[in-house]
């Protein structure tokens, strides 16, 4: 049997550890800033205006009708970069049935135009914006890690999110109208 010096002891290392756990708990969730809407599966995609690499600005709208495969990158992610190379070849075998990847890009303008002159891809890149309610949130990124990829039906419709790189297959699967994600 325990003291009554022991219990309490006891006890208040228990509720240190319940308390230590609920505060790492929270400080992992994301924090979504209050009177923002992120976008999930089923909800129409919000509709920013994003500047192209000349700054000619585009409305996700623009590609209404289109089966679209947004994917959010940066210069200075590596998995983002590895995953390139698929994202073009996809563009060039789907292209032609109504699909289109269109690459965000979550980095600094001159970093993803030197890139993009090092590296060209044949997917139109658009700049994200990176304030506080930045683009990738406002499509479901709620940890604002990438890459992080969203598939749009030809209504506008958030389909499907991945958080990570894609595989040629998902790729296939995404953007074959035929087929759902």
């Amino acid at each position: 049997m325990l003291s009554r010096t022991n219990q309490l002891i006891l006890g208040l290392a228990l509720l240190a550890a319940i308390v230590g756990g609920w505060l790492q708990y929270e400080n992992r969730s994301p924090h979504v800033p209050a009177g923002i809407h992120v976008a999930n599966v089923g909800d129409l995609r919000p509709d920013p205006t994003l500047t192209d690499s000349s700054g000619k600005p585009h409305r996700l709208s623009d590609f209404h009708g289109k089966r679209v495969l947004l994917n959010f990158w940066a210069s200075w992610c590596v998995p983002c970069l590895s995953e390139m190379p698929a994202l073009n070849a996809a563009q060039r075998n789907f292209a032609d049935q109504g699909s289109i990847v269109l690459g965000i890009a979550m980095d600094e303008p001159t970093n993803v135009q030197a890139f993009l002159a090092r590296h060209p891809v044949s997917y139109p890149i658009l700049m994200g914006d990176l304030a506080s309610q930045s683009t990738s949130l406002q499509f479901g990124d709620r940890d604002e890690v990438l890459p992080f990829s969203v598939l749009l039906d030809e209504n506008g419709r958030i389909l499907a999110i991945q958080r990570g790189p894609l595989d040629a297959n998902r790729l296939s699967r995404w953007l074959s109208p035929a087929t759902a994600p």
